[in-house]
C-alpha cells in the first residue's frame, strides 16, 4: 500500500506565533473508521482508542501499529511512540511508513543518529519519495549534518523544484551556516507552506526598490524576538524614500514608539489601514540584500522614563556585587521549546559563585519553579512586575549580565547592547549558526553551545567558570 503524506494540524495562531521550524511530516496508511474527537487525531479521523481497538482483532497488522505510533508522538508520549513504530517493523521491515515515522519521534528525543539512519530507510525504500527526503533532510539538520542536508535538498529540488516545504527546509540549513544571500532567497516560501498561520497583507509585496513617496505596510510574523531581530531594517527602508507603518503588538509598542524611520504603528490583529505595498518584517533581510558580512547593528530601542524609575526600585544600584538576571524557559507554547528550554534546578549551581546577586526574568508558567524549589528568597522574582518589553528592558540595563537559554529577551538584551549569555540546544535558531561563541547579529551576546545533543550539564559547568572569572575581574 503506498502512504500517503500528511501533516499534523497546526497550533492555532496567536499574537506571539513562534518562529516556523520545518517539521517531519507523519505517514499514515490506515482506513478511516469514524472520528473520535476527544483524543489526538490522525489524518484518517482515528483516535488512540480507536486503533488499540482495532489491534484486539488484528495484532500483526503494521499499518495500525505505525498509525498508534504516530498519535502517541502526537500526544507528547515518545517512548511508547517509539516501541510502537519498532513493532510496525518487526510485521513488516520494509514498512516505508513505519521507518519514517520511527526516524520523526526519534529525532523529538534527540537521537539524531538512529533518526537519520530510519529516515534513510524510508528514502531507500520508497525509491526517494521527496517528501521522506524532506523527513531526512530535518533530521540531518537537527542533527547538525548540514552539508549533507543540503546534498539531499539538491536532489529532491531537481524532482520538485517549487515545492515551498523543501525551498523552506533549505532556507534554514543554508541560514544555519552562514549562506545568507541564499537562504534569505528561499525564506519567502514560508509564506506558502500549510503551516504559515500569520496574515498575509493583500496587494502588492515590495521588492526593496525605491519606494518614492508610496506608503509601505511592515507586518508582523513569528515570535517577539523576530521583531526585535528585524527592527534595525527600519530606518534601511524609511531610506527607500516611503512612509513606513509597521504592524506592532502592544507588548512591544512602547519599546519601538521611538524607532527611527517610523511614521506610525498599526495594533496587530486590527484592520490594515491604506498601504501601497507591504513587507513581511522577516522578508527584509533579503529585500535589502543582507550576507553575514553585512548584517547591520541592532537599532535604538525606547526605554521610557517611567519604566526605567520602576526598575530603579527593584534593582538597586551598585551595592557591591554583581547583578546577574536568569531565564531558563521561552513561550512553553513554542514547539521546539522542550529543546532550547531547561528547568530552573540547573542555574542554581551558580548560587555557589559568590558575591553574585541572582534576579528572575522568567514570564509565564515556568515561574512557579521558583517557590517549588524554595528559591524565592534566593532569586528575587521579577518577572510579575513586566508589564511589557519596555519594562523588561528598563530591568536590563540595571543588570550585570543575563544568563539564559534561548528566547526573545536574549534578542532584547543583545538589541540593547547588554551582556548576555545564551545557552544553546545542540542546534540553535539560525541567528546564532553553526559553531563559533558569537553571532553577528548581537555583539554584546556570547554563546554556550551543546556539544552533543541534549547536553545540558557542559554548557552549565562552562557558563559557571565564566561566571566566576567574571566575579574575579570585578570584585
Amino acid at each position: 500500500m503506498k502512504a500517503n503524506i500528511t501533516q499534523a494540524a497546526p497550533a492555532p495562531s496567536s499574537p506571539a506565533a513562534s518562529p516556523l521550524q520545518a517539521s517531519p511530516r507523519p505517514v499514515s496508511a490506515v482506513p478511516t473508521p469514524a472520528p473520535a474527537p476527544a483524543q489526538p487525531q490522525g489524518s484518517h479521523g482515528l483516535s488512540i482508542d480507536m486503533l488499540e481497538r482495532m489491534l484486539e482483532q488484528q495484532p500483526n497488522d503494521p499499518n495500525v501499529w505505525s498509525a498508534l505510533g504516530a498519535l502517541l508522538r502526537q500526544a507528547g508520549k515518545p517512548e511508547a511512540a517509539i516501541a510502537c513504530q519498532r513493532r510496525a517493523l518487526e510485521f513488516d521491515q520494509r514498512h516505508v511508513g513505519a521507518w519514517t515515522n520511527l526516524g520523526n519521534v526519534l529525532g523529538d528525543v534527540e537521537r539524531y543518529d538512529e533518526a537519520i539512519a530510519a529516515q534513510e530507510h524510508a528514502v531507500v525504500l520508497s525509491g526517494g519519495n521527496a517528501s521522506l527526503l524532506s523527513n531526512l533532510v530535518v533530521a540531518l539538520r537537527h542533527g547538525c549534518r548540514f552539508n549533507r542536508a543540503l546534498e539531499i535538498l539538491d536532489v529532491a529540488l531537481r524532482a520538485k523544484p517549487n515545492d515551498p516545504s523543501l525551498l523552506w527546509d533549505r532556507a534554514l540549513t543554508l541560514l544555519q551556516v552562514g549562506r545568507y544571500a541564499e537562504g534569505f532567497r528561499d525564506y519567502d516560501s514560508r509564506l506558502s507552506l500549510p503551516a504559515y498561520q500569520n496574515r498575509i497583507a493583500e496587494g502588492p509585496m515590495w521588492d526593496g526598490g525605491p519606494l518614492n513617496g508610496k506608503t509601505i505596510l511592515l507586518t508582523t510574523e513569528q515570535g517577539f524576538g523576530d521583531v526585535l531581530l528585524t527592527a534595525r531594517y527600519v530606518p534601511m527602508v524609511k531610506a527607500r524614500g516611503g512612509r513606513v507603518l509597521m504592524e506592532c503588538h502592544p507588548e512591544l509598542q512602547r519599546l519601538l514608539s521611538g524607532l527611527e524611520g517610523i511614521d506610525g504603528f498599526v495594533r496587530a490583529g486590527t484592520a490594515y489601514p491604506a498601504y501601497d505595498v507591504h513587507c513581511p518584517l522577516m522578508s527584509l533581510p533579503h529585500r535589502l540584500g543582507t550576507t553575514i558580512e553585512t548584517v547591520p547593528p541592532p537599532t535604538r530601542l525606547t526605554v521610557p522614563a517611567e519604566a526605567r524609575e520602576k526598575a530603579a526600585r527593584l534593582v538597586p544600584g551598585n551595592d557591591g556585587t554583581v547583578k546577574v538576571g536568569i531565564i531558563w524557559s521561552g513561550r512553553v507554547t513554542f514547539k521546539d521549546n522542550a529543546r532550547r528550554a531547561t528547568t530552573l534546578s540547573r542555574f542554581l549551581r551558580f548560587l555557589d559563585v559568590p558575591k553574585v546577586r541572582f534576579y528572575s526574568i522568567q514570564k509565564g508558567p515556568p515561574e512557579a519553579e521558583l517557590a517549588t524549589l524554595g528559591t524565592s528568597t534566593l532569586i528575587t522574582p521579577l518577572g510579575p512586575h513586566f508589564n511589557d518589553f519596555a519594562d523588561t528592558a528598563a530591568v536590563l540595563e540595571r543588570l550585570d549580565l543575563v544568563i539564559m537559554t534561548d528566547s526573545s529577551v536574549a534578542h532584547l538584551a543583545g538589541s540593547l547592547g547588554r551582556p548576555v549569555w545564551n545557552l544553546l540546544q545542540f542546534m540553535p535558531y539560525w541567528v546564532y549558526g553553526d559553531k563559533g561563541d558569537t553571532t553577528p547579529w548581537y555583539p554584546s551576546m556570547r554563546l554556550f553551545r551543546q556539544t552533543t545533543p541534549g547536553d545540558w550539564d557542559s554548557v552549565f559547568a562552562a557558563a559557571e567558570q565564566a561566571l566566576r572569572q567574571v566575579v574575579a575581574l570585578r570584585t
